[in-house]
């Protein structure tokens, strides 16, 4: 069992279940498979499972380490954003609506992604590498957003909220109300309220 499963607040943990989608931060593994650091580069991408028929070893020497997240909404709280080489109209969707969500930085479509992602990495980790979190009310928050919560990270769906485990989410919850804790960086919460509308596995609880 690889450490290579991601949570919400960005750290890289050892976990069996793969999950919905795989993320790139650039080779931060050995030749022993360790993990050596957090990130090589400032482009967090989500990438596809399968692409072209392409077949990759995991951890191989000197080749970006695959990561895996439970859904989208998970590795938009750590700090990731869509691939545009294997999910490229996802890429372009979100880019779009992260602009519409972000007019204070006067980015328009010919910014390059590289200027995108510089924000972005500033809002999800700091100097000394710890999580960058935010506050905001809680009932504004559109769905896709992860807030902590006794120390805990909650998805933020439907007016309901739900605790995050590596195998899936717990049975709602009220949202409650007030002020909280953030963890999706604050730019890609604005391209959720802008019309991206990030995968979420929620199984139906009866």
């Amino acid at each position: 069992m690889r450490k290579n499963r991601v949570a919400p607040d960005g750290n890289i943990i050892q976990n069996s279940a793969r999950g919905a989608w795989m993320g790139n931060r650039g080779v931060l593994h050995d030749k022993g498979k360790t993990i050596l650091r957090p990130f090589k580069h400032q482009a967090w991408i989500i990438c596809a499972l399968e692409f072209k028929g392409r077949h990759r070893k995991l951890m191989a020497p000197d080749r970006w380490t695959e990561l895996f997240f439970l859904d989208e909404a998970t590795a938009f709280a750590a700090g990731h954003r869509p691939c545009f080489e294997c999910r490229r109209e996802n890429a372009i969707r979100f880019k779009m609506a992260w602009l519409k969500g972000n007019p204070q930085y006067g980015f328009d479509q010919k910014t390059s992604i590289k200027k995108i992602d510089e924000v972005i990495h500033q809002e999800r980790i700091d100097k000394k590498g710890q999580k960058v979190t935010s506050e905001a009310t809680v009932e504004y928050l559109p769905n896709g957003t992860f807030i902590k919560h006794n120390g805990e990270p909650f998805l933020i769906s439907a007016g309901r909220r739900y605790l995050w485990t590596p195998s899936g989410y717990e049975k709602p919850q009220k949202l409650g109300e007030g002020k909280v804790t953030v963890l999706t960086p604050a730019s890609i919460i604005n391209a959720f309220r802008a019309g991206y509308d990030p995968q979420i596995t929620i199984q139906e609880w009866i």
